[in-house]
């Protein structure tokens, strides 16, 4: 007689994967939990899951669904995750957002995008996604489709830090192990129609790529997700890469030419992780790999680069990155006696100087002290018995860019430019030998 062979049952192994997760995210008691909650079979297997865990996990359940519009059963969707909510005793977040139909990147994008705002408004410690390893593999190969790179390929992570942070607790699961877990607990769940429409890419992967891969290569699935895993190792340690550069060539404003030391695909990987770091998304290769060329062939010249979302700008032998294509506005500052004003992304600090800088003296006895940007007839005299000559004058015999020149910090005493940077210190306001003084330095 054949022995009978022990199987694990779906839900054991649903709850064991969402329990890892948790516990390798450190979720603690009393945080709460908010499930992305479409109603579909994923998110609606970890919502369950996530209630018949919370009772030893000691945190608190919510829910969010978000009305997107675009199906004429999205109301009856929203009042059947209300629904489950009230069955499983868990708060129930609902949001409604207007997608824009013509957006230039598509239905799909502007929907995810529409959805996630309104689910960053939900008060809570984790944001948990209802994404498995099928998700994971079309993920990867939709990215690869479009030529993402190494971070692209990366795919998605079981935890995200943040605030509130993000889970994939089904993340490990295949989509069938799911599907057994709904079937074994007799739940019902929402089937959106056009999850069957190829028009959309992701369909189209899902309905005809993927089974035809999984025919030929049984394990397609988790080798693409393994790929994803070692893609996301690649990046952490290109971030990794690219912090040691940026420490070596300076820290937050860079010197131009120990980064131009580098080679064209390290000084890419940090500008790429620079504008990251700004919240930005990167541009494309090809922008980058011109954006070095030009770095390398002006040398020490000014530049000032336009690279979609973010500006790299180099003068002398300094390079930083600004958000946005216009010049930013600085807003003009009342000194009150503190050592370090902020100045755009950067800042103005006043440094503890006797004999030289600015005359201490003569910034406490004035009426009002202002750190702001030029002004029509602004001019200074840089030398005892020297005219007094004009910004534009001075500007252009520092070698200083018109594109630069609105950036420039300008300390205002009593009406009177006592201080530019990149230029220096007016004659009147110099400190006389033996006195107190502070020399005024811009740190990008």
């Amino acid at each position: 007689m054949a022995a009978t062979r022990n199987r694990t049952p779906p839900e054991a192994v649903v709850e064991e994967a969402v329990a890892g997760v948790l516990a390798a995210a450190g979720v603690a008691p009393g945080e709460t939990v908010c499930v992305a909650l479409s109603g579909g079979v994923d998110s609606t297997v970890l919502l369950h899951s996530l209630a018949r865990l919370r009772g030893r996990g000691g945190f608190t359940l919510a829910a969010a669904h978000v009305h997107h519009g675009l199906s004429p059963h999205a109301d009856a969707w929203l009042e059947a995750c209300r629904t489950l909510c009230d069955a499983l005793g868990v708060v129930f977040h609902p949001f409604h957002v207007q997608v824009r139909r013509d957006d230039p990147a598509g239905l799909e994008a502007a929907a995810r995008a529409a959805r996630h705002a309104a689910l960053a408004r939900v008060p809570c410690d984790w944001l948990a996604f209802g994404h498995h390893q099928d998700d994971q593999a079309e993920t990867l190969l939709f990215r690869l489709l479009r030529g993402a790179g190494v971070r692209g390929a990366a795919g998605m992570r079981e935890i995200e830090a943040g605030t509130p942070g993000r889970l994939r607790p089904l993340l490990g699961l295949r989509r069938a192990q799911v599907l057994a877990y709904a079937r074994a607990q007799g739940l019902a769940w929402i089937e959106d129609e056009s999850n069957a429409d190829q028009r959309f890419a992701r369909n189209l992967l899902r309905h005809r790529v993927m089974p035809v891969l999984e025919g030929a290569f049984p394990a397609a699935v988790p080798v693409l997700a393994r790929a994803s895993a070692q893609f996301r190792e690649a990046d952490e340690l290109l971030g990794e890469l690219a912090q040691l550069d940026e420490t070596a060539c300076g820290g937050a404003t860079l010197e131009r030419q120990k980064l131009l030391r580098l080679s064209d695909e390290r000084v890419r990987n940090l500008l790429r992780w620079r504008i990251r770091a700004m919240g930005l998304e990167a541009p494309a290769r090809a922008r980058l790999v011109e954006a070095v060329r030009q770095l390398r062939v002006v040398s020490g010249e000014p530049l000032r680069l336009s690279l979609g979302g973010v500006v790299c700008c180099a003068y002398r032998d300094r390079l930083w990155l600004e958000a946005g294509d216009e010049i930013p506005v600085r807003q003009a500052t009342v000194w009150q006696g503190e050592m370090e004003l902020s100045w755009g992304t950067g800042k103005v600090v006043l440094v503890e100087a006797v004999g030289e800088g600015l005359s201490r003296a003569a910034l406490e006895r004035a009426q009002e002290v202002m750190l702001g940007s030029r002004w029509a007839g602004l001019a200074l005299r840089e030398g005892t018995g020297r005219p007094r000559r004009s910004f534009k004058n001075l500007c252009q015999e520092a070698g200083i860019p018109a594109w630069l020149r609105g950036t420039l910090p300008v300390l205002r005493v009593d009406g009177v430019a006592a201080w530019v940077g990149e230029i220096g210190i007016a004659a009147e306001f110099r400190c006389a030998p033996g006195e107190p003084g502070v020399v005024p330095e811009w740190l990008r």
